[in-house]
């Protein structure tokens, strides 16, 4: 039996449709017991990947390891170590929740003298006691999604994916589901979920950053805030903000702007000296600041950070 079971390894792993590249020279180790998370656009090449390392996708080239097993070459193998739930609830709405949690068990080769204790505890993670004879199809988004993880880890992975587990689910149900993912790591399971919220990728241990299948930066949430920022951050609060966006294009102390909210993120090489210029400079051009500081970036400025220098420097590219 292969050794590292509960770790993720992945080497220069290409995926090509045509001559369009999906996944780029992807490179990660995940760890046991990590909530590892993949955040990046629509597009990005999150899912592929997700795909690849399930075994239900063979790489261009590269290699990944999952529980220890080659995907390329052992593709069953990793689907019988490890947890799956897609984007897509893969549940049969026509079915009761003890109905689907019977199937799934089947499809997972659940000894039968295991199988009452595993859907109870099922059950009891997802929170569906009492509830087992309701029609899937009728039960909230936030419940349904319970029952898919409760389906998806029934045979108890040492590795589960999660590829955009929380699309369309209300911000509570979110929060209820992160706690059970963390409940799963805290156990010795690793945890690796793609996501384009922001802010669940802030419940994640480490994470990639994915970018048109390349990855842009890896790291914890708090080191990437502090470590890869393409400089400082000021929030400028101003009217009109469409005029100052436009002005600001053209600003020689202004590295990226960006609107968030009734505000603007600038980036600047330095923001106490940037500050009486950029006020400055704005006035020129009958545009009135009402509050400028330099605040700490989250991860949606640095992720926009990134992928305008990446987009810069692929426009330079001959």
């Amino acid at each position: 039996m292969p050794e590292a079971r509960n770790s993720v390894v992945v080497e220069n792993l290409v995926k090509q449709f045509g001559d369009f590249v999906a996944v780029d020279r992807l490179s990660i180790e995940v760890r046991k017991g990590e909530v590892f998370g993949f955040l990046g656009p629509n597009g990005a090449g999150k899912s592929t990947t997700i795909r690849m390392l399930c075994g239900l996708l063979r790489p261009t080239s590269g290699r990944a390891l999952v529980a220890g097993y080659d995907v390329a070459r052992k593709p069953e193998a990793v689907r019988q170590n490890i947890g799956y739930m897609s984007q897509k609830f893969s549940l049969y709405n026509d079915l009761k929740v003890m109905e689907n949690l019977r199937l799934f068990a089947g499809l997972y080769s659940v000894p039968s003298r295991d199988l009452k204790d595993r859907i109870e505890w099922a059950l009891a993670m997802a929170n569906l006691k009492g509830q087992e004879n309701l029609i899937t199809g009728t039960l909230p988004g936030g419940w349904k999604q319970r029952l898919a993880l409760g389906c998806a880890v029934l045979h108890k992975p040492p590795i589960l994916f999660l590829d955009e587990p929380t699309s369309g689910v209300d911000p509570i149900s979110r929060r209820q589901f992160w706690d059970l993912i963390h409940q799963m790591a805290e156990e010795g399971v690793t945890v690796f979920v793609t996501t384009h919220y922001m802010e669940e990728a802030e419940y994640c241990n480490r994470l990639a950053l994915i970018f048109r299948g390349k990855m842009v930066a890896l790291g914890t949430p708090s080191e990437l805030k502090r470590d890869s920022m393409k400089g400082e951050l000021l929030l400028v609060k101003c009217e009109p903000l469409g005029g100052a966006v436009e002005a600001l294009q053209s600003a020689p102390e202004v590295m990226d702007a960006a609107v968030f909210g009734n505000a603007l993120h600038l980036v600047v090489q330095d923001a106490a000296a940037a500050v009486p210029r950029i006020k400055k400079y704005l006035s020129d051009r009958d545009v009135t600041v009402s509050h400028m500081e330099k605040i700490r970036p989250t991860l949606e400025d640095v992720f926009v950070s990134l992928t305008t220098a990446r987009d810069a420097g692929e426009e330079r590219k001959p």
